[in-house]
């Protein structure tokens, strides 16, 4: 990277190697500030790795060790073990495929928001995550990695009740807009021998099959409110997720996800977030303080009272398409963290929701964890940009100047949810606020077209091309549904119709040739990939609806619509084009009719289109079509404002 010019992301490689390779002066030694350097979110295994196989991982692993990651979750086949241990208690397999989800959303199953939903897991899905497992941990390991694995929170399946009638486990509320029908999980009480009894045999159970590296990933509370507020029961709960680690391995360490802290904050008071960290030994914990860029918790609690921490870039939502980053707030964050009095920091993390986006402030932060001191940032994006196209290129570099001053520069609590217009349900109170100028954008978009002759040729180049080209589009989504919403709001029908009409049936089918004209922004990539998982065509037909609902419905019902929301060809045009042409539809029948817009009205009609999408069957190519540099000059051509 340094030497050489090379680089490597998501998104591509560019590894052309001078010849001869450059001589070195001398030795070069580099030591981290940190102990550890992490990687991965618990809903990353959903979100990005869900149909992995093991050619992905193994690139991602060779990722991870070459951006000097040492510390990471081995998550994969952990439901065979539980089901393992399930049958051993006595719970029969119809109770077990009742508390399963789908591979899709197994994420939120394993922190105790979710059961059921978009299952059951067929039993060959257990023997090929177990057989990936497997694999995973050995090349890890082989790295040098330090592997983390699964340990028990407290959460049971309901079947547990039925064999163990006296066991005292308690309801637990809904999640995120779920009722008890796949939510409200069951509680065992930390004082319930059951509690160690199960902790430690699963535990022991995955000792036995993939050996330990010491650390355990558990999370009792993620998202969920916990039964009472006293420091005494919180303190009690985590004392007996950390024995039932030590019970199987007497040197565990718990690393746990800080999430809890900063997302119920009034829940979380420091006396409660104190008792919960000091039910644990001192040392014997390690908490991701996962959202430190934007909500630090380490600095309302003294340092987690003692508990080390690792300080973490969250980032990315939902795997959500975007141009977005904090920039200041990473380049200066860990070394403050660092200087804090009594500071209990031991490494920096990536923690991202979902990965394969914004490459750049990954590279970033990979290296800031190796840096003692903060990085003249655009000198550095300078020097990235000729990394990344392998040759020097003024107007490639002008435009990542540009993106990193704006798009990448968020400041003060920023979350990247994506609520541009063209991902969300349409309504006439729709976000189009945006951290940064938009004509940043528009002028990087024209500057990285005019390098298109000279590295056109460059894989990496024409993916940040169709980026940015998405970016814009994204923009000028924008832009016509505030015409729309001023068209329909006085009334002017012409408008409307000119307005929603270069929206429907320009814009929007213009931007998905634009992503279908890319390998990594194919919506047939992601539902191919859970098809190929499969094993029979009822096996396809399940994982391919786990997938479809993933990135639209997220639940029956839309629990939490649009989370997860991707900007793929195929998506754009059979889901968001078809939600906007509904839209425009019902405004210009109210305005033809004189009867008002009933948002809760057009609310059933649209569920009908989603849900439609999500069972429609329709196979999508995982094969890119058509030139990125011609279809993004073509749109240039038409809308650079």
């Amino acid at each position: 990277r340094d030497f050489c010019g090379c680089h490597l992301s998501w998104s591509g490689a560019q590894l052309r190697l001078p010849d001869p390779l450059p001589r070195l002066r001398a030795e070069i030694r580099a030591s981290a500030p940190g102990r550890y350097r992490y990687y991965q979110n618990a809903c990353t295994q959903s979100y990005s790795y869900a149909w992995w196989d093991w050619a992905r991982w193994e690139r991602e692993i060779d990722w991870m060790a070459l951006s000097g990651i040492n510390l990471a979750p081995a998550f994969t086949g952990q439901e065979a073990a539980w089901q393992r241990v399930y049958h051993s208690l006595g719970l029969n397999q119809s109770e077990i495929d009742a508390y399963f989800t789908g591979p899709a959303f197994l994420a939120w199953n394993r922190m105790g928001n979710l059961h059921g939903w978009a299952g059951p897991l067929p039993p060959a899905w257990h023997l090929k995550q177990l057989y990936l497992q497997y694999q995973i941990v050995e090349r890890m390991r082989s790295l040098g990695m330090i592997t983390v694995l699964p340990a028990f929170a407290g959460h049971v399946p309901q079947g547990v009740l039925r064999v163990f009638p006296h066991v005292n486990a308690t309801r637990l509320g809904g999640w995120s807009h779920f009722d008890c029908t796949y939510s409200c999980t069951y509680l065992l009480d930390p004082e319930d021998p059951m509690f160690q009894v199960i902790g430690t045999l699963f535990l022991k159970e995955l000792i036995k099959e993939f050996g330990t590296d010491h650390i355990y990933s558990a999370d009792t509370f993620n998202e969920m409110t916990p039964l009472s507020s006293d420091p005494a029961y919180l303190s009690r709960v985590s004392n007996a997720v950390f024995r039932s680690m030590t019970g199987a391995d007497p040197e565990a360490l718990w690393l746990m996800q800080g999430w809890l802290f900063q997302h119920q904050p009034d829940f979380w008071q420091p006396a409660q977030v104190r008792a919960l960290l000091r039910g644990v030994p001192l040392g014997r914990m390690i908490v991701l303080d996962l959202f430190a860029e934007s909500k630090p918790v380490y600095q309302w609690t003294e340092s987690f009272y003692g508990q080390p921490f690792i300080w973490c870039m969250l980032h990315n939502f939902g795997g959500n398409h975007g141009l977005f980053g904090t920039v200041e707030a990473i380049n200066h964050g860990p070394f403050a963290a660092r200087c804090y009095p009594n500071s209990t920091m031991v490494g920096t993390g990536l923690v991202p929701e979902g990965i394969e986006q914004n490459d750049m402030v990954y590279e970033l932060m990979n290296e800031l964890g190796w840096r003692q001191e903060p990085l003249d940032l655009p000198s550095w994006v300078t020097r990235y940009a000729e990394r990344r196209y392998g040759t020097p290129n003024a107007a490639a570099a002008s435009a990542w100047r540009l993106l990193l001053r704006s798009v990448y520069n968020c400041t003060g609590v920023c979350v990247n949810h994506n609520h541009s217009p063209l991902v969300r349900r349409p309504s006439l109170r729709m976000d189009t606020e945006l951290w940064y100028n938009a004509s940043d954008v528009y002028e990087a978009w024209r500057l990285l077209l005019s390098a298109g002759a000279e590295l056109g040729s460059s894989s990496t180049f024409r993916y940040d091309l169709v980026d940015v080209t998405r970016q814009a589009a994204q923009q000028l989504v924008s832009d016509y549904y505030l015409s729309i919403r001023r068209a329909f709001q006085s009334h002017a029908l012409p408008e409307l119709l000119t307005a929603g009409g270069v929206l429907v049936y320009d814009l929007l089918p213009e931007l998905d040739s634009l992503l279908s004209s890319h390998s990594l922004f194919l919506l047939g990539r992601w539902l191919e990939s859970a098809r190929a998982v499969a094993t029979s065509d009822q096996e396809a037909e399940q994982y391919e609806l786990n997938a479809r609902n993933q990135v639209t419905l997220w639940g029956p019902g839309g629990n939490i619509l649009d989370y997860a929301n991707k900007q793929l060809g195929g998506l754009v045009l059979d889901y968001y084009g078809v939600r906007w042409s509904l839209f425009v539809s019902a405004l210009v029948e109210s305005l033809n009719s004189g009867s008002p817009f009933h948002q809760d009205q057009f609310n059933q009609a649209v569920f009908q289109v989603e849900r439609g999408f999500v069972y429609n069957k329709k196979r999508y190519p995982a094969v890119p079509a058509g030139d990125t540099l011609e279809i993004s000059r073509k749109l240039f051509l038409k809308y650079y404002p």
